[in-house]
């Protein structure tokens, strides 16, 4: 059966088919493009060193946005500031955990075995993921009765399904990674 579980071992090890590997494959690519800045601060070596984005600012992309979200709500000069100060760290955190789901599929056959870290990284990517395929079908908790009914013509089909999922893979992956 698809999915994590905990191994006699201790270890964490999913079961993924080709077709699904294939997809998380595709997925973290996807991931990794859109959090990847379009800008580098390669020109100011102190921004560079010390991690600050100096002209970071709220993504027009509203599945970008969720993804980073801003820091305060209400105060937009306070929500800059925080931004300018962890916009960098973010999305490179974002990039590693996709890139070590990217890695971790390469050297994968029909099962892929997690460390601690490696689960973590896994949680953090099936987690953008989600938000991101949540996004861009207006997942609300009102919706989601209506998105699970949809038509097989009905193109938001397929993609609800990748949803759905990536949600019962998080959650595979979280029952396994818990202390028995």
């Amino acid at each position: 059966m698809t999915g994590f579980q905990r191994s006699v071992t201790g270890r964490v090890v999913g079961r993924l088919d080709v077709v699904e590997r294939g997809l998380l494959r595709s997925l973290a690519e996807q991931v990794v493009d859109l959090v990847t800045p379009a800008t580098s601060v390669e020109d100011d070596p102190l921004a560079e060193m010390v991690g600050i984005t100096p002209d970071a600012a709220e993504p027009a992309d509203p599945a970008l946005a969720r993804l980073l979200p801003a820091g305060y709500s209400d105060d937009p000069e306070s929500a800059a500031e925080f931004r300018r100060f962890t916009d960098r760290s973010l999305r490179d955190l974002k990039v590693a955990n996709a890139t070590r789901v990217l890695s971790d599929l390469d050297l994968a056959g029909d099962k892929v075995r997690l460390s601690s870290d490696g689960v973590g990284a896994w949680l953090g990517f099936l987690t953008d993921a989600r938000l991101t395929i949540g996004v861009r079908l207006g997942i609300t908790p009102e919706s989601l009765e209506e998105l699970s009914n949809l038509s097989e013509d009905d193109p938001r089909t397929a993609i609800f399904f990748v949803y759905d999922w990536l949600t019962y893979l998080q959650e595979t992956l979280v029952r396994a990674a818990l202390p028995s």
